[in-house]
C-alpha cells in the first residue's frame, strides 16, 4: 500500500469521534532564569492531543511581542535552535484542530494584533455563537479581518475599547460574547486568562515559584514543573502581571455547565479538571456502565486509549477479566485529509489491530467512550470476529449522541450522528454486535458526582442558548 492511501485512511478512525478542540498555554516568570519559550513548547506538548493542525507562541520581552506559528505538529513548528532565539519574560501558546475558520497558516493562532493599546496577542479554545454577528457589526464600523476564526473578533472588540485601558476593554469585550471559551492573552507587561461563564472549556492556574503559568489542562503544568494552584472560575478573569495576581468576576452567579465530553474522551487521564479526575471518572463511569448493562462474557477489553479505563472499572466490578484485544500502531499520525466513505469503511485496521491470540474463541465485551457515526464501531467489531472472537458485545461509557457541539467541538450534521434518530437496537444490528448498551445520563452524572455540566450533544439542552438556524448550520459546518 502506498503512503499516500495509508495516510488516507489513518485520518478515518478520528473522523468517527468528536473531534479535539483546542489547547492554550500562558506563562508569566517573574523569574529571569526561567526559559518561558521551552517551557511553553513543553506545555503545549503536552496538550497536543487537543489540536494537531497548527502550533504557535507569541513571546514578550517587555516591549515587544513576536510570534511564530505554522502548521503542523508543536515538535514539527518548532526546534531546539528556534527556540533558542526567542527571548522574553512571558508567553502563550496555542494546538488548533479547526472549529470555525478555514484550515490554513492565517488562521493559526495565537493571534498578534496592534491597536491603541500596545500589541496584544490571544489564542482561543471554543466557539462563540454570535461571532458572526458581532464581526458583521464590528466590519459596518470600519473594522477590517484579517481571519476567519472567532478569536479575531475578540481582538477587534479590545481594540475597540482601548481608551478605557487594558483590563476594562477585556471586561468589555468579554462580556459582549456568547459561546465558549478558554482564553490566554498577552500584552507586553500582561498575562490574562479568561473562562467563559458557564465554564464549558477548562481553563487552570498553576505556579512555578513565584511565576504564574495558565492552561487548558492540568497535565500541561505538570509538564513544566508547575504545581497545580487552582481551576480558573466560570465567569472569571484572571490578570498576571509584576505584581501578581488579581481576579474580575465580569459575569454574575450563572449555572455551570463544563463539557461532559472533556471527562469521557477529550481530556488527558492524567489532568483534574474542577476537582474531577478524568481518570478516576472513566474508571467510574465503567463501573456504572456494567451495573446498568450487564452481560456474561470471558474478556473484558477497552478501545485504545479512552476505552481502556473505563474497561478497567467494567472488569473489577464484574468479576471478569481484562484483557488487552485490540493493538494500537503509535506511530499513525493524523493527516486531515477528507476521506471517502470507502477508506473510512477501512481505516481502522490500519491504527488498531484485534490481539488474536487474546479474544479467539472467547466472549468479548468491548468498551469505547462513545460511538458518533458507527463506521468505526462497526469495523471495530468485524475486527473481532475475524480474529475468532465467539460474541462481541459492545459497551459505551456515555449516552447516545443524538445532537451537534456548537461549543468549540467539530461535530458531524446531526444526520450524520447514528444516534440522531435510530434506537440503540437498530444501532446494534448496523455495527454487528451480539448485544449493545450505554450508559444513562443519569449514569454519567452519578460518576462526575454532580449535575452542573453541559449535556447538549445527548439531551439537546444547551447552557447557552443555541444560534440562529443560519448560524447553527455554519456552525455544524
Amino acid at each position: 500500500m502506498n503512503k499516500a492511501i495509508e495516510l488516507n485512511e489513518v485520518v478515518i478512525n478520528d473522523q468517527d469521534k468528536f473531534k479535539d478542540e483546542c489547547g492554550v498555554f500562558g506563562i508569566f516568570a517573574t523569574d529571569k532564569d526561567l526559559d518561558v519559550a521551552t517551557l511553553t513548547y513543553y506545555g503545549l506538548y503536552a496538550l497536543q492531543h487537543r489540536g494537531e493542525e497548527s502550533a504557535g507562541i507569541v513571546l514578550s520581552d517587555g516591549v515587544n511581542l513576536t510570534c511564530e506559528k505554522a502548521m503542523g505538529l508543536v515538535c514539527d513548528v518548532f526546534n531546539e535552535k528556534k527556540l533558542g532565539e526567542m527571548k522574553g519574560h512571558a508567553a502563550i501558546g496555542h494546538v488548533r484542530y479547526s472549529t470555525s475558520g478555514c484550515s490554513e497558516v492565517k488562521n493559526a493562532q495565537p493571534l498578534l494584533s496592534k491597536s491603541k493599546l500596545g500589541d496584544i496577542a490571544i489564542a482561543h479554545n471554543g466557539n462563540l455563537v454570535n461571532a458572526e454577528v458581532i464581526r458583521e457589526l464590528l466590519e459596518d464600523c470600519g473594522y477590517m479581518f484579517q481571519t476567519s476564526i472567532d478569536s479575531e473578533v475578540i481582538l477587534n472588540l479590545i481594540a475597540r475599547g482601548a481608551k478605557r485601558g487594558v483590563e476594562k476593554a477585556v471586561v468589555d469585550a468579554i462580556q459582549a460574547v456568547k459561546g465558549s471559551y478558554g482564553i490566554v492573552m498577552l500584552t507586553k507587561d500582561k498575562l490574562i486568562g479568561v473562562r467563559d461563564q458557564n465554564g464549558i472549556r477548562p481553563l487552570c492556574i498553576g505556579k512555578i515559584d513565584n511565576s504564574y503559568v495558565i492552561a487548558s489542562e492540568s497535565c500541561a503544568l505538570d509538564a513544566v514543573g508547575a504545581n497545580f494552584l487552582r481551576d480558573v472560575k466560570p465567569g472569571e478573569i484572571v490578570i498576571i502581571d509584576e505584581n501578581g495576581l488579581q481576579s474580575i468576576n465580569f459575569a454574575e452567579k450563572t449555572k455551570n455547565g463544563t463539557c461532559s465530553f472533556e471527562y469521557i474522551y477529550f481530556a488527558r487521564p492524567d489532568s483534574t479538571i474542577d476537582g474531577i479526575n478524568v481518570y478516576t471518572s472513566r474508571v467510574a463511569a465503567g463501573k456504572q456502565l456494567y451495573k446498568e448493562s450487564p452481560v456474561d462474557a470471558d474478556m473484558v477489553i477497552g478501545v485504545p486509549d479512552s476505552g481502556l479505563a473505563a474497561a478497567i472499572g467494567y472488569s473489577e466490578i464484574s468479576g471478569i477479566p481484562f484483557g488487552i484485544g485490540l493493538i494500537k500502531n503509535r506511530y499513525v499520525g493524523r493527516t486531515f485529509i477528507s476521506p471517502t466513505q470507502e477508506i473510512r469503511e477501512r481505516a481502522v485496521s490500519v491504527k488498531l489491530n484485534a490481539l488474536k491470540i487474546n479474544v479467539e474463541g472467547k466472549r468479548v465485551i468491548l468498551i469505547d467512550d462513545s460511538i458518533v457515526r458507527g463506521t468505526t464501531s462497526k469495523r471495530l467489531v468485524d475486527i473481532l470476529r475475524k480474529a475468532g472472537a465467539k460474541e462481541v458485545h459492545f459497551r459505551v461509557c456515555s449516552p447516545v449522541v443524538k445532537y451537534p457541539c456548537y461549543f468549540g467541538i467539530d461535530t458531524p450534521y446531526r444526520k450524520d450522528l447514528i444516534g440522531s434518530d435510530t434506537s440503540v437496537e437498530e444501532i446494534r444490528q448496523d455495527i454487528g454486535a451480539d448485544s449493545l448498551g450505554y450508559l444513562s445520563i443519569d449514569g454519567l452524572l452519578k460518576t462526575l458526582g454532580h449535575t452542573e455540566f453541559c449535556l447538549g450533544c445527548f439531551n439537546g439542552t444547551y447552557p447557552v442558548s443555541a444560534p440562529y438556524e443560519n448560524e447553527n448550520e455554519r456552525l455544524e459546518r
